[in-house]
């Protein structure tokens, strides 16, 4: 789904030959982080909320054209390339523009998270399994026949993390024999992340380890 069909066209562009302090009143208005500007019909960046408290008021934006910030997304980008851009750049306001840099309208965040809420990922019955295992040793493809193997599907799957050269996957499941999946991914060895009560080996771990304390204490 492109963005075309979540463009919003309530807040217009500002201009470099704006004054800072009538800007400033605009913010107290919205409850944007971010407003576009143009010079001459094309898009040369955002200014913050956080900045323009900083400005001098009597000042116009052309004076601090060095602090726009120049973010945008294009009318055919895929909704979810939007999610990115809003975490770059810490904006819920994402400039749409066209093949000429002009400016379309913008997208918002809370419109752009309810799209991600709809999906199967988050939208569908079923199991978070998270993973870890070098980066360099995973695949995509490896992860979707251990879980297809099973009978199961994956709903969707994402790096959730990179440290030390270590990836933990977050995946999710169809609801289908979690223990055998679990146990398929350590033999190719995977570390589980996630407890889960499905999961035999932990459960006889814990089992063992309850025993040997007993009998530790006799």
């Amino acid at each position: 789904m492109s963005l075309k069909e979540h463009i919003l066209n309530d807040v217009e562009i500002l201009k470099l030959s704006e004054k800072v302090g009538d800007i400033q009143k605009l913010f107290n208005q919205l409850t944007y982080t971010h407003l576009p500007v143009e010079d001459n019909g094309i898009y040369v960046g955002c200014v913050s909320e956080n900045d323009i408290r900083c400005f001098e008021n009597e000042k116009t934006l052309d004076d601090y054209r060095y602090a726009l910030e120049g973010f945008y997304v294009r009318e055919n980008n895929y909704w979810l390339d939007s999610l990115e851009a809003f975490a770059q750049n810490n904006s819920n306001i994402l400039p749409v523009l066209d093949d000429e840099n002009k400016y379309l309208g913008y997208v918002e965040l809370n419109e752009m998270i309810s799209l991600f809420k709809e999906t199967p990922f988050l939208h569908e019955p079923g199991n978070i399994l998270i993973i870890e295992k070098a980066f360099k040793d995973f695949t995509f493809g490896e992860i979707s026949q251990i879980v297809e193997s099973h009978n199961a599907h994956l709903l969707g799957s994402f790096v959730s993390k990179i440290e030390d050269d270590m990836a933990e996957i977050t995946l999710k499941i169809t609801p289908s024999g979690m223990n055998e999946i679990i146990q398929s991914f350590r033999r190719y060895g995977y570390i589980i992340i996630s407890e889960h009560q499905e999961d035999t080996f932990n459960k006889n771990l814990k089992d063992r380890s309850k025993y040997l304390d007993k009998y530790l204490n006799i």
